[in-house]
């Protein structure tokens, strides 16, 4: 037996560089392109609250806006709460539901949109035949009070 020790294959440095340079690249596109791509959009958590989970001051403020169709937001004790409202309906069976939120960019202004589904009474069903004024509260991950809300509004 020689003492001669295996050959390694040579390494073609230049090529392998730029392997390992193609992978950073790519990378960093899949982690930070989306984000260009929608503006540096920014989903924002909430939570629906239960009638008996609304704040005391929204309460309060409610009769104000919900003969208007309009979303809003408030801040209660360093929460941020974003109420959708349907205006009045001349019958019960109406509903509003908030489907997402979303933080955008509009000319060097942060806007909320607020995504809600409208729900109608069918036709058929039979509903309370009073006047009704739905509306949806929920608390959100905000730290501040957005400059400028935006309802986007889709019927069920």
């Amino acid at each position: 037996m020689s003492g001669k020790m295996p050959k390694f294959p040579k390494i073609n440095w230049k090529l392998l560089i730029m392997v390992l340079l193609i992978i950073v690249v790519v990378a960093v596109a899949v982690k930070f392109v989306p984000s260009l791509v929608s503006g540096g959009d920014k989903q924002v958590d909430f939570v629906v609250l239960d009638e008996s989970e609304i704040p005391d001051k929204i309460v309060q403020i409610l009769p104000r806006y919900k003969m208007l169709e309009r979303a809003l937001a408030a801040k209660v004790e360093d929460q941020v709460y974003v109420i959708v409202t349907r205006g009045e309906k001349l019958t019960g069976g109406y509903l509003v539901n908030i489907d997402k939120t979303v933080l955008e960019m509009e000319k060097d202004e942060t806007k909320l949109v607020v995504y809600a589904v409208f729900t109608d009474p069918r036709p058929e069903e039979l509903v309370p035949q009073v006047p009704s004024y739905p509306y949806v509260v929920a608390k959100t991950n905000l730290k501040e009070l957005p400059k400028k809300i935006d309802l986007q509004v889709t019927y069920k």
